[in-house]
């Protein structure tokens, strides 16, 4: 049976299911063609770019198909076959759901929301997978001691940081977990030139830090620095320029062989807020002069500056991106 036909069994599936099983179905629709996909993804033996191999399943853009990929080329073994997620929200949307129910790894959510083990019982996830749920504030004075307090320890598979803030001081002070992958957030709007983040501060809120929600994270060049000072290789992004991903050192070769480029795309998306928290859909250079006096930690010197003191802080390609010329 071919992929086509699958799909049009499963639309007839659908059209004729009573209402109140439809929301099931749909789920489990969308896991069988996340199944095709990485199917299809994992027959790739070499790719452009990580960007060929994006799909979407559960992740908020195309995490779910690059993660797949990124594994099956890495043969990370039985044993390493764990994951840890943090800033996961409601964990309806992350990049390690779908890693969870394709390939039924071990795996830690944490997310400072109280309800949060609630929510994931009501997907009955807890159940049917082995997975810890913890709610916690995450700083990196307590990440190290809330991984331990979990029974994870050593070599994993994959870490996902997605903090909204201090991912790049989080990350650097993770020791409990030594993973073969990680993927962490990176904020285009600060520009690919400069390795900055926000200052360290344990109660950062992005919503709170400044009404754009712009003001957050480190740049790319940040998180680059970081990870080869811990062992990591960069091996590119998301086309939406949002996600970066890292292998370990000892497993790098594995993918590097299997890609022609390796680069970071800058964002093009609009997700800014203006004064009084409604969307005002600030796009290009104007997302950073939003921002401009806010200060940032240039982390390889540990000096703080206002953004709009560096200069430049585009590359020709990124400008060229952004605003079709430079």
């Amino acid at each position: 049976m071919s992929i086509f036909e699958v799909l049009r069994n499963i639309r007839n599936s659908l059209q004729s299911s009573p209402l109140r099983d439809v929301q099931n179905q749909t789920a489990q629709t969308h896991l069988l063609m996340g199944r095709l996909a990485s199917l299809q993804v994992r027959s790739s033996p070499c790719l452009n770019s990580l960007q060929d191999a994006e799909f979407q399943v559960s992740s908020q853009r195309g995490q779910d198909g690059i993660i797949d990929w990124l594994i099956e080329r890495a043969e990370i073994p039985a044993a390493a076959r764990s994951f840890i997620e943090f800033g996961v929200e409601n964990y309806r949307q992350s990049n390690t759901r779908f890693l969870l129910r394709n390939r039924n790894w071990r795996g830690l959510i944490m997310d400072g929301d109280p309800k949060l083990f609630n929510v994931v019982r009501k997907d009955r996830l807890a159940a049917a997978y082995d997975l810890t749920v913890r709610s916690a504030f995450i700083t990196r004075e307590t990440i190290n001691g809330l991984i331990a307090d979990t029974g994870f320890r050593g070599e994993i598979g994959l870490l996902c940081i997605d903090l909204d803030g201090n991912d790049y001081w989080v990350w650097e002070a993770i020791e409990a977990v030594r993973p073969i992958l990680c993927v962490c957030e990176y904020n285009a709007v600060f520009g690919d030139r400069y390795a900055v983040s926000t200052p360290y501060d344990p109660g950062f809120l992005r919503a709170k830090a400044h009404f754009s929600h712009l003001y957050f994270g480190a740049s790319i060049a940040a998180l680059r620095t970081l990870a080869a000072r811990k062992g990591y290789r960069f091996v590119g992004s998301t086309s939406s320029g949002n996600d970066a991903f890292f292998v370990r050192d000892d497993y790098a070769a594995r993918i590097e062989c299997a890609l022609t480029h390796v680069r970071a795309m800058p964002s093009l998306f609009r997700e800014s807020r203006n004064a009084i928290g409604r969307m005002s859909y600030i796009g290009g250079l104007e997302r950073l002069r939003a921002i401009a006096d806010m200060p940032v930690v240039l982390v390889e010197k540990g000096t703080t500056m206002r953004l709009c003191d560096l200069e430049t802080p585009y590359s020709p390609e990124w400008l060229d991106a952004l605003t079709g010329t430079h």
